[in-house]
């Protein structure tokens, strides 16, 4: 596995906020989907905004509750994110 069990239990449990249906319904699904799409783990709020900007996002009149709440964006249980490209 190339996440934290604990990252993919939060996406697993989560994943209907970015997706119509669920994508995955095991540790290992979930897993291979997350390496397939390039799912990234960013440390704190200044990289998921860091992140969006990179890809071409334009997030100059979000706060941070609005980036945050963004589909793509899954909170995890050490005050990370996972970032989800849907």
């Amino acid at each position: 596995m190339n996440y934290k069990k604990e990252y993919l239990e939060v996406f697993l449990k989560k994943q209907e906020q970015l997706f119509d249906e669920p994508v995955a319904e095991t540790l290992e699904e979930a897993d291979e989907f997350l390496d397939e799409c390039m799912a990234v783990v960013a440390d704190n709020y200044r990289a998921v905004r860091d992140y969006f900007e990179e890809n071409g996002a334009d997030t100059a009149g979000m706060s941070r509750e609005e980036l945050l709440e963004q589909a793509e964006v899954f909170a995890l249980p050490d005050g990370k994110y996972l970032i989800v490209e849907g």
